[in-house]
């Protein structure tokens, strides 16, 4: 079964220990967020043109109390862990559950496969849910007012907003 049609990494990117399906239920347990709004530009920029027809939500939330309460559950990860890069034969890394380090550990580590500092962190990956997110929620950035759900209508911004914040 394909999750995510986009999903397709090549084989040569994966640990020796892991399968193209195990990997994939290691995504589907968590719940990825960008930590920067330049991560974020990049990603929707990339999805709108892959999928033109298909309309998105950018979700902006409080990061440190976000963190804060979930800090348990966060893992990071220095690199885009769904994608495939275009010649994954000449990467250095392998795709496996040890490319996301426990939050806890930030910092604690020299292994090369994680971040080490906080410009190395690509993604924020939450454990299970990231539920409750009201609480959090700062914006909700859509093409149209009306794909808000109505708890978060006064919270809406256009793309555009998203586009000129700095």
């Amino acid at each position: 079964m394909t999750i995510n049609p986009h999903l397709k990494i090549a084989d040569a990117m994966l640990d020796s220990d892991v399968t193209q399906e195990q990997f994939r239920d290691i995504l589907n347990r968590h719940v990825f967020f960008w930590p920067t709004l330049q991560a974020c530009r990049k990603m929707m920029d990339t999805y709108t043109r892959r999928e033109p027809a298909t309309e998105f939500a950018v979700l902006r939330l409080d990061a440190g109390a976000f963190l804060t309460d979930f800090y348990d559950r966060i893992k990071l990860s220095k690199y885009d862990s769904g994608s495939s890069p275009r010649y994954p034969n000449r990467c250095f890394y392998k795709k496996s559950a040890a490319m996301f380090l426990p939050l806890e550990r930030f910092g604690l580590t020299d292994d090369s496969l994680v971040p080490g500092k906080p410009s190395d962190i690509l993604e924020v990956l939450v454990e299970k849910e990231a539920a409750p997110i009201s609480p959090y929620l700062q914006a909700v950035y859509t093409s149209r007012s009306e794909s808000v759900p109505g708890k978060w209508k006064k919270l809406w911004r256009t793309y555009e907003e998203l586009q000129c914040r700095s």
